[in-house]
């Protein structure tokens, strides 16, 4: 082990997990999947009120 000082080991220590969590950020930002509804067209575009239901569930 090299001879460093106490605030050297505490930079590299911080470097390092610095480091570390950059790589998992990256990782995640790009593997990150957008949980967003399909846009289906057989939906109607304007919920229909003849049931009184205004939620569009078939």
């Amino acid at each position: 082990m090299p001879q460093l000082a106490p605030v050297n080991w505490l930079f590299l220590f911080s470097l390092f997990w610095f480091i570390i969590a950059v790589t998992a950020t990256l990782i995640w930002w790009s593997f990150k999947t957008d949980y967003m509804l399909p846009q289906s067209p057989h939906l109607p575009s304007s919920p229909t009120h003849a049931s009184g239901n205004t939620w569009p569930w078939h």
